[in-house]
């Protein structure tokens, strides 16, 4: 409520013939919308993968939104699902939904008029004079010179986004929105993607300590052996001492490996929203390295393209840049707005409410920025310069999706002749190791051949058992790089209560 009101002689309608014309024609106006409209961007791809194999054109769309089901490990499935809803990172993407929902509300709020109640109650005393009595008894006051006056009313006000700054607005508001979806998705297949990584590793650490711990027992079986021939007097001291250091070197290669176990253990803890320790009891049973199959239907760039959740995410920041062009191109133009109020007014709260009391105001006005030293047009050139950022922003993350599925695809295939090589080297390794034995018993060799055996096959099958993992991680990061994972997930539709008990 204004503090003077316009008054409007009775009988005169507040709306008159031109002014809703005005009205009809602005509205009729609103439809067009200054600036660029957005068209999304059509990136060239090539055709296939240049690794790929040739036959994988077609891609297994529920096999790629659920990818760790190919490894066939219930726990790690639940640990998937863990992560998904209890993850910080993941609760943290949430609230960037969130926020940019009521961002898009405060920008949608301008299309719509806006209503605003006040009132006030006024008393105040100018003094007593003998000279101005007259003048104050025709003011309302009384002969002590005070006065009081009473308000209440409603103001209203509609600016009509005649230029579409206001549209622009919601338009980018919108589009923000939707990246922030496509950011929380894309934290979840780097999430998923990183807990089976580390389960994979979890799980390769415990088979190359079931190694190293198979080869200390044989190791000790041998020491024992020398020892007891040796005092006996038909032994080899300098096996003894050989046999000695080749069983410390095996039992302080253990520390390394269950440090690296214990981090992966405390890090998936980490993963699934909980405090490291926490998932000792179900992780320390050990378990083979997950078998999976290794087949892949890879499809083309362009799936990878479409499924991507961070590239999805910057064709979304471009398309919120393109619309804030033409926000920042609206203040080019003039803006109309419509405003009025009605109220009552009186000196005395008896009479408030009786019709003499009422007042009101109505009336069309508008404002034009005629000279700001070219801010304005600073400020689109601006807006241009940030939409062309996002357009090298989203081409960028196209060639780095390029490049990592590439490089995921090669490392994955050349993992596997590495594995079988491996495989190969380590049975060669059992037998050469096997073969040694007799022949130094037999004294055909000295015990050194011996131990070259068994340092040869320990280290064999340490490095087949992180190859195996290898395999199975490469895999994974395939599966990433498509951008699978996201889809049975729908956290963005409904959020958790915030403060909810986790699991």
């Amino acid at each position: 409520m204004t503090n003077a009101p316009l008054s409007i002689p009775a009988g005169r309608s507040p709306l008159t013939r031109t002014k809703a014309m005005i009205l009809a024609a602005a509205l009729t106006l609103t439809g067009c919308a200054v600036g660029p409209d957005y068209q999304p961007p059509a990136p060239r791809l090539p055709a296939q993968w240049h690794t790929a194999d040739p036959s994988a054109t077609r891609q297994d769309a529920q096999r790629l939104a659920q990818w760790w089901q190919v490894l066939k490990d219930p726990l790690l499935t639940e640990l998937v699902h863990q992560a998904a809803v209890q993850n910080l990172d993941v609760h943290q993407a949430l609230s960037r939904v969130r926020e940019a929902r009521h961002r898009r509300v405060i920008s949608s709020a301008p299309l719509f008029p806006n209503l605003e109640a006040s009132g006030s109650a006024k008393k105040s005393d100018q003094g007593d004079s003998t000279g101005s009595n007259r003048m104050s008894q025709f003011f309302g006051r009384d002969a002590g010179g005070t006065s009081e006056m009473y308000t209440l009313g409603f103001d209203a006000g509609w600016e009509i986004d005649l230029f579409g700054g206001v549209r622009r607005s919601v338009e980018a508001s919108q589009a923000d929105l939707e990246a922030s979806v496509e950011d929380l998705r894309s934290v979840v297949v780097s999430l998923l993607a990183e807990v089976a990584v580390n389960y994979i590793d979890l799980r390769t650490y415990q088979v190359r300590l079931a190694v190293a711990r198979d080869n200390v027992a044989a190791q000790e079986q041998t020491w024992h052996l020398l020892s007891a021939l040796s005092q006996a007097g038909g032994g080899d001291e300098l096996a003894v001492a050989q046999a000695r250091y080749n069983l410390e070197s095996s039992r302080a290669k253990l520390t390394d490996l269950e440090v690296g176990l214990e981090a992966a253990m405390n890090r998936l803890a980490l993963l699934t929203g909980r405090p490291a320790g926490s998932l000792h009891a179900r992780l320390s049973p050990v378990r083979p390295i997950p078998e999976a199959d290794l087949a892949l239907a890879v499809g083309v760039p362009a799936d990878a393209i479409r499924q991507r959740p961070d590239i999805r995410k910057a064709e979304r920041e471009l398309a919120a840049q393109t619309a804030r062009i033409g926000e920042a191109s609206a203040d080019l133009y003039p803006k109309f707005t419509l405003s009025g109020s009605i109220g009552l007014e009186s000196r005395s709260t008896g009479d408030l409410f009786s019709s003499g009391s009422q007042v009101w105001s109505f009336g069309p006005s508008f404002s034009w920025p005629l000279f700001k030293a070219g801010a304005i047009r600073a400020n689109i050139h601006v807006q241009e310069e940030l939409q062309e950022q996002a357009l090298i922003r989203y081409e960028a993350a196209i060639l780095s999706t390029l490049e990592e599925v590439e490089n995921a695809l090669t490392a994955y295939a050349k993992e596997q002749r590495k594995a079988e090589n491996l495989r190969a080297a380590a049975d060669a390794a059992r037998l050469a190791e096997k073969l040694a034995k007799q022949q130094y018993i037999t004294g055909l060799t000295g015990f050194s051949e011996v131990l070259d055996a068994q340092r040869s096959l320990l280290s064999f099958e340490d490095q087949l058992a992180v190859s195996r993992g290898a395999v199975l991680s490469d895999l994974v990061r395939i599966y990433k790089a498509l951008g699978g994972g996201w889809q049975p997930f729908s956290l963005e539709k409904e959020p958790p209560p915030s403060g909810e008990k986790k699991s």
